[in-house]
């Protein structure tokens, strides 16, 4: 891709059924087999891959050219490399969700529809939730102050700019892990009693903090340009969403003028909840129906925009 670069991407399913694409999140999250599982591999072409310096890609965990122009530019890349006239299907949960987002706003004739989950707009306020004490600490205090006790004593400033700094030091790798194991534990509504992160915890936290310090490296917010999405949306959140407050996804769906709202109960953000798998997959499934129907000339599968 450039700059020492280098994506992995997989493909798998039926390599004549219509092309999707499924975005991780983090950023640095990295793809999962889970990513995949979430769409029929008989009908539908399946791409996953991971993001600059996520999972398999490398360098990994590196944050030089590294931003979301460049990712959204790599995804256009994979699509002209991959020969995909358009993407039936963009699939991003998270950070997954600003860059779906931010793609479909630069290039609207490459997406026929989105499905999106645990809605991350990436304000400031989305930020400010996850790493200030006004937000998530204020249900989580105990993990809260395990990742404040974490950092080194001599260091000031707020905890984002801190972590930024610590993580390039050589106690960064423990404290990767901490600030792995914060998200971690506010993904799931009822997480499991160990949690395991060490896969990912290095690439997870240099990359937050590389994008999160510098706003997302968003030019505009994305809220106010979504009315000019066309596309059919089908937008998925946990009730008890602690990651990505849910009010982000209700306002998503006040801006989206195609757009249709599933909240899921009983649940919190993590795509492994049962309930927000089956959500997802039933997701995919209704946005592809209807446009099927329509080029059978069946209008029994007509897209309702606007309906929760």
């Amino acid at each position: 891709m450039g700059h020492g670069h280098r994506l992995y991407v997989e493909q798998s399913g039926n390599p004549d059924g219509p092309p999707v694409v499924a975005l991780h999140g983090g950023p640095g999250g990295g793809s999962s087999p889970l990513l995949r599982r979430l769409f029929d591999p008989h009908r539908f072409r399946i791409v996953v891959y991971d993001q600059r310096g996520a999972g398999r890609s490398q360098p990994y965990a590196g944050t030089e050219h590294n931003t979301l122009p460049d990712l959204v530019a790599d995804l256009e890349r994979i699509r002209a490399h991959l020969d995909v006239p358009r993407w039936e299907v963009v699939l991003g949960g998270s950070w997954g969700v600003t860059l779906a987002l931010a793609y479909a706003l630069a290039h609207p004739e490459a997406v026929a529809g989105l499905v999106l989950r645990g809605v991350f707009l990436c304000r400031q306020q989305d930020i400010d939730w996850l790493y200030t004490e006004h937000g998530a600490a204020r249900f989580y205090p105990d993990h809260w102050q395990r990742l404040l006790d974490a950092l080194p004593e001599d260091d000031d400033g707020d905890l984002l700019h801190r972590y930024h700094r610590a993580l390039e030091g050589p106690d960064g790798e423990r404290l990767a892990r901490e600030w792995t194991l914060w998200e971690a534990s506010l993904s799931s509504l009822t997480p499991p009693a160990e949690l395991n992160v060490d896969h990912n915890a290095l690439a997870m936290a240099r990359l937050e903090t590389h994008y999160f310090v510098n706003g997302g490296f968003l030019d505009r917010p994305l809220l106010p340009r979504l009315g000019e999405l066309q596309c059919p949306v089908e937008i998925v959140h946990g009730r008890y969403d602690m990651v990505c407050p849910p009010e982000q996804a209700w306002l998503l769906h006040q801006e989206l003028p195609n757009s249709r709202l599933h909240w899921v109960a009983a649940s919190g953000h993590s795509t492994m909840e049962p309930a927000i798998t089956q959500a997802l997959v039933r997701s995919v499934k209704a946005l592809s129906r209807p446009r099927a129907a329509a080029a059978s000339g069946s209008r029994s599968g007509r897209y309702t925009p606007g309906s929760a």
